[in-house]
């Protein structure tokens, strides 16, 4: 393995996995493959989100003239969840015209609420995998030619009590998820003394503040639609309250806090591991600042319901108490001052909240000099 498979630690090496969107890519390539060769498969490579290239060892392959089934090991290296081993299947057969048709089978799940990134009805195969699948295939068929796709997971229904999907109305299986590919170690000792790390080195060179995102996505935003510069952006994952004390301790002037509303939601309510589970009371912090502004009952009982903050969006939208993302998002400012107030050196704190939806809610600075400000 290469050194860009790992995260460095104090000397020890903590090995990087892989989504299940990236893996049941693979299965899907490797399967269409045998298909078309007619010729079993024992290793697989295909192209992460991320651009990485990545190699599979196959674990079962069955093929006829008609149609093939590849199965491949979730690895999560040294973040190690509830998918962690399970087979995730790819079953391919060819069509007799030129289309992609994709679905999600035995073990993965399907959505049956509003407000996730794919409608009611649909398999719980998010965004990015699906366009990967879906790339990765037509790269192996050429223009002309066309397939059904059904990913599987035998253990998915079990393996899915162990997730979040229940509590967000996705029923029956788990979730093909990713946006790079690749998953790095999330075991908080190490992966916050690797934040940690990294801040360091933001400091060492000169730099007077630094912009935190929860993630991926966070990061993306924050260059994206923000244009922040990415070389002050650092990714504090969930991990809220110990990035703001480490800020603080390395001794920067000024924290900018980019994120989505259904994360940062949370730190306006005090909440600063922000990871689901250790608390979620989203709807109970929307819907007592609501109250606050005196939004009538029937309207915080229908936001109390809701599963998403995308949902309760809509609402807050449509009844008019868009003011209220604005409280939110100076709360979430207060709280994080207050919560490092009683140690020196002071530091700034301005937080902006985003949803994909919408682009930016709230900040606690004007939005045109968000830009200005931390170039």
């Amino acid at each position: 393995m290469a050194d860009d498979d790992f995260v460095f630690y104090n000397g020890r090496k903590l090995r990087k996995g892989f989504t299940t969107g990236i893996t049941a890519t693979a299965a899907s390539v490797a399967a269409l493959t045998a298909l078309l060769d007619q010729k079993e498969q024992a290793a697989v490579s295909v192209q992460a989100a991320n651009g990485q290239n990545v190699t599979f060892t196959i674990e079962k392959c069955d093929f006829d003239k008609k149609k093939a089934a590849v199965a491949i090991k979730k690895d999560g290296g040294d973040d190690q969840d509830a998918t962690d081993g399970m087979l995730i299947y790819s079953t391919v057969n060819l069509r007799d015209d030129n289309q992609i048709n994709l679905d999600g089978g035995k073990g993965i799940g399907r959505v049956t609420q509003e407000g996730l990134p794919n409608k009611p009805g649909m398999p719980a195969i998010n965004p990015t995998p699906r366009k990967m699948i879906k790339q990765s295939v037509r790269k192996v068929l050429g223009p002309d030619r066309g397939a059904d796709v059904i990913i599987s997971a035998p253990e998915g229904e079990r393996v899915a009590k162990l997730t979040y999907n229940p509590k967000l109305g996705i029923v029956g299986g788990i979730s093909i998820l990713g946006t790079s590919g690749i998953v790095t170690p999330m075991s908080e000792d190490s992966w916050k003394a690797s934040i940690s790390i990294e801040m360091n080195i933001h400091k060492k060179r000169g730099d007077e503040d630094i912009i935190l995102t929860p993630g991926d996505a966070g990061e993306a935003f924050a260059k994206e639609k923000l244009g922040l510069p990415a070389e002050k952006i650092v990714q504090m994952s969930n991990f809220v309250g110990y990035v703001l004390k480490e800020a603080q301790r390395i001794g920067f002037k000024r924290v900018l806090i980019v994120g989505d509303l259904g994360k940062l939601i949370k730190v306006s309510g005090g909440i600063f591991s922000t990871h689901s589970k250790d608390a979620d009371a989203r709807a109970e912090i929307m819907v007592a600042n609501l109250a606050l502004l005196g939004a009538p009952t029937e309207m915080l009982q229908r936001v109390y319901k809701c599963l998403t903050t995308i949902s309760m969006l809509k609402i807050v939208e449509e009844d008019g108490y868009q003011r209220v993302l604005q409280v939110i998002v100076d709360k979430i400012k207060d709280r994080s001052q207050k919560y490092i107030a009683h140690r020196e050196p002071k530091v700034d704190i301005e937080a902006v909240i985003y949803s994909n939806t919408s682009g930016v809610l709230a900040s606690t600075i004007p939005a045109a000099e968000i830009g200005a400000r931390w170039k």
